[in-house]
């Protein structure tokens, strides 16, 4: 099962993709002597956009074969049976095993995988803290 972006969280990172490359291409035909860090903002722009087709081809979380994962370079995984304990606190789920935790963060999921997400959590029976 997989639990999808908001689609807000994914259209800012186009919109700020696209800002970036706008204000460079400005920068660089009005500035007559330019400097290498003139170009970061066609840096910045790659990073934006890379991130919004990541996250469009991507989904935030992955529930398969037991595992939870999150899903960016160096994304946590959790097994669903080690998992002792769920708790909110300050707008996130934090699932917690004997040696790690996994810190979801309920404002970058989609409504409808959210409730996805805590319906498949609440099929663990673990105290809610």
């Amino acid at each position: 099962m997989k639990f999808r972006y908001k689609n807000k969280q994914i259209k800012i990172n186009l919109i700020f993709g696209i800002v970036w490359f706008v204000y460079g291409i400005i920068k660089v035909v009005i500035t007559d002597k330019l400097i290498w860090i003139d170009y970061g903002w066609f840096a910045f722009s790659i990073l934006y956009l890379i991130i919004y087709f990541y996250q469009k081809k991507e989904k935030y979380l992955t529930i398969e074969n037991g595992i939870i994962k999150q899903n960016w370079p160096f994304g946590k995984q959790l097994n669903l049976t080690e998992i002792k304990s769920i708790k909110y606190f300050a707008g996130d789920l934090i699932l917690k095993t004997e040696n790690n935790e996994l810190i979801i963060n309920r404002q970058l999921i989609e409504e409808n995988s959210l409730k996805d997400l805590e319906f498949e959590l609440k099929k663990l029976n673990l105290n809610w803290d």
